[in-house]
């Protein structure tokens, strides 16, 4: 009997994949989860073994080093991704990967791509998505940081916020106003590397995903080339929303996973623990939470399905994603707090899986286009 998903990635290659990616992860990355919490951020030296295994330019062309394959593969790597035991780790990845080289690779000249993402798909150079502001989040169209013409260059000034990888990077790529009388087609999409003068950091301490560094940036006369643009500089705008499709993809794909893996671990806890002489899986109201947090990790899954077929199928999945994004968030953060619960005292003790996705789940909701802004963009695609 087919598996669900079989029809995505099904095929022995698939699988063979599959299991690569799950070995480097349990090897790698899972052993060392709360050292790399500790550290703030995982070793740099992961990234060129990730791109020596081909894991850092799934998609993208050959001829940059990448795979050449669909975004099926690519599905697979952030599930089993999400295997790691680390929500940041699995952020700091993903964001190299699916959010600050996606429009270099669609969009960046010959010349960027031989000098920024053929080092970063081998993972030599780490790269970092810089498009939040102080006062500008999920109103993209709000940024202020600006890029002005000088001669051959493009001078910066600005900042932005809550940036992940901000300490890691070498490269950023920046969403900057360079024509404010021109509305939406008034932004461009620059490459900033992160030793260029006048480019500085300041890490934040979060109440989770400690294991990438996450901070603001600061541009004080930062002069880079015009070269550096990415595209057509009157179309970064609406670039970087393309781009945002499939950072927001990642947050659809991931949450299924991790929620099943807690859940199993909670329902071996409820199978471990007694109380009153039994265990606690026994009692009706545990085997209700049990199911509830299954129905939901069930049909997160199943959106993340729907919308791996619509890509596949060479459709618009915009309406979709947005959507899933906003279930899977939810559903788990209602998985993580479910589970606290039933772990008791040891679910609010960082060592515990379900105290470390109860603060580690909740970015999900903000990051990457809040709830709010994903009702709103999902009401305009259906015509209300």
């Amino acid at each position: 009997m087919p598996k669900p998903g079989d029809d995505i990635y099904g095929s022995p290659e698939h699988a063979q994949f599959r299991d690569m990616v799950r070995k480097f992860v349990l090897d790698r990355l899972a052993p060392r989860a709360r050292e790399f919490d500790k550290q703030g951020r995982f070793d740099k030296s992961l990234y060129r073994d990730l791109g020596a295994l081909g894991l850092l330019g799934i998609r993208y062309d050959p001829k940059y080093g990448g795979q050449g394959l669909d975004y099926s593969y690519s599905a697979v790597f952030i599930e089993e991704l999400a295997r790691c035991d680390n929500a940041g780790v699995t952020m700091g990845i993903a964001v190299h990967t699916d959010m600050a080289t996606p429009s270099l690779h669609r969009f960046g000249s010959e010349e960027l791509k031989q000098r920024f993402l053929v080092p970063a798909i081998r993972g030599e150079q780490v790269a970092a998505i810089a498009v939040t502001e102080p006062g500008a989040g999920s109103d993209v169209a709000g940024i202020k940081t600006r890029a002005v013409k000088d001669g051959d260059d493009w001078v910066i000034n600005g900042s932005k916020m809550y940036i992940t990888n901000a300490a890691t990077a070498d490269w950023m790529c920046v969403l900057a106003v360079t024509d404010p009388a021109a509305g939406y087609n008034g932004y461009s999409q620059i490459i900033v590397p992160t030793a260029t003068k006048g480019f500085s950091y300041q890490l934040l301490e979060k109440i989770g995903n400690h294991g990438s560094d996450t901070g603001i940036l600061f541009f004080d006369d930062v002069r880079v080339p015009l070269a550096n643009t990415i595209g057509d500089p009157r179309r970064g705008f609406q670039q970087q929303m393309l781009q945002f499709q499939e950072e927001r993809l990642v947050a659809v794909i991931m949450p299924p996973v991790r929620a099943r893996l807690l859940w199993q671990a909670t329902l071996e806890h409820c199978q471990a623990r007694t109380a009153f002489g039994k265990p606690i899986a026994k009692m009706q109201v545990s085997q209700h939470k049990l199911v509830d947090m299954m129905i939901q990790i069930n049909a997160a899954q199943e959106l993340s399905y729907r919308c791996l077929r619509r890509l596949q199928a060479g459709e618009d999945a915009s309406l979709d994603i947005s959507m899933a994004k906003i279930f899977a968030a939810n559903m788990e953060q209602f998985v993580a707090t479910t589970c606290v619960q039933l772990f008791g005292g040891a679910g609010y003790c960082y060592d515990n899986p379900a105290a470390r996705a109860f603060v580690d789940a909740r970015l999900l909701s903000i990051g990457g286009g809040t709830d709010e802004v994903m009702k709103q963009a999902a009401a305009k695609l259906l015509g209300i």
